[in-house]
């Protein structure tokens, strides 16, 4: 499907600067970059001259997979190709990749990086900023760290975690008849992902005060992870688990193993990220809900913020405030809308220079 916004227009209308104004405006932007080239900080970049960079955590991920796939999607849509990068969870992993992009022709670079956990967010962009590259970040950064303080660090994108983590909260509280214990696989800890998405469920046990949280521990996002552990958590528990809440999708369908391996068809499970194989579970009714923020489009839109700056579209300072560190759009999904969701589509608009700030909820708090 292709997703469409409920945000108003006039947002898109103010993200936006004419070729001309903007390679004037950007001009001041150059005196203060550090590092990196004076026509590349100017926003000068002839398209062909452009490096695409996408970086997830592996490839394994369907999601991730996904995001991947769509920045090549977008590439596409420009002339260009994605240079895939993965480094598989290890933070030091990241940091060696980020700086070897960098310590080669940053001049007209452009990266959409998805930080490991909020604590590697900080070294990647004072290098991208040393080195002028133009940079994205999703997910994970921390709360005192300002991108507006930066000047190749153009926009950071987020999901409202508590929101999302209720969301499937009431979902299974909902699916369970409103009262039994539930079990919580929690994310990677050193993530506001994982820790927006586990306030979220607290949110949801207190309007839901007959869900009991028997037991929380963490799987770390994966699938192979929650499989052991859930199995330690049926174990310990045995039939008072009603439910299990997962911080991914991949938890869940490791979750959904473990339960099958028990012989247990008893048991509601929700994820979050709409992988293929979630939703295929929630068309089959083996899986109660997940939570879409669209891998796709985000794959995509962070290049199209970096490529718009970079070819000078649209200049730093004309990305409104609020648009520098957002939350976009995202979407629950059950039984009765996934048909809507199994084939998700990207479109020339989404990554539009005057639409790309088209799915903001607002500015992180």
């Amino acid at each position: 499907m292709k997703f469409t916004s409920r945000h108003s227009a006039a947002r898109n209308t103010a993200a936006v600067l004419g070729v001309a104004l903007a390679a004037a405006t950007l001009t001041g932007c150059t005196e203060t970059a550090a590092g990196g080239d004076d026509a590349a900080a100017a926003g000068a970049c002839e398209p062909s001259d452009i490096t695409l960079v996408g970086q997830v955590r592996n490839e394994s991920n369907p999601y991730e997979a996904a995001w991947l796939d769509g920045g090549d999607a977008f590439a596409e849509q420009v002339g260009l190709t994605q240079e895939r990068l993965t480094y598989d969870g290890d933070s030091t992993r990241q940091q060696e990749q980020i700086s070897q992009l960098l310590a080669g022709d940053t001049e007209c670079l452009v990266m959409n990086i998805l930080p490991n956990g909020d604590s590697d967010t900080p070294p990647i962009v004072e290098g991208a900023e040393a080195a002028g590259a133009y940079l994205v970040t999703q997910w994970n950064k921390p709360a005192d760290l300002n991108v507006a303080d930066y000047d190749t660090w153009l926009s950071h994108i987020t999901y409202d975690g508590v929101e999302s983590g209720k969301q499937i909260g009431d979902a299974l509280a909902e699916a369970i008849g409103g009262s039994g214990g539930i079990v919580a696989l929690q994310g990677a800890l050193d993530t506001a992902a994982a820790k927006d998405r586990f306030a979220g469920l607290e949110e949801s046990l207190a309007a839901n005060p007959d869900v009991e949280l028997l037991d929380d521990q963490t799987a770390n996002f994966s699938r192979a992870e929650a499989l052991e552990l859930t199995k330690t958590l049926l174990t310990k528990h045995g039939e008072e688990v009603k439910g299990i809440w997962a911080a991914n999708d991949d938890m869940a369908l490791g979750a959904l193993e473990a339960l099958q391996q028990a012989g247990r068809d008893d048991v509601a499970v929700v994820g979050i990220d709409a992988v293929p194989d979630a939703l295929t579970a929630i068309q089959d009714g083996t899986m109660t809900a997940t939570v879409s923020s669209d891998g796709p489009w985000q794959g995509g839109i962070g290049l199209a913020i970096g490529y718009c700056v970079a070819t000078g579209e649209l200049a730093v300072e004309d990305i409104a405030e609020e648009d520098r560190a957002w939350y976009a759009e995202q979407f629950l999904i059950e039984q009765d809308n996934v048909a809507d969701f199994v084939s998700p589509e990207t479109s020339e608009a989404d990554f539009a220079c005057d639409n790309l700030f088209s799915r903001s909820q607002g500015a992180m708090s």
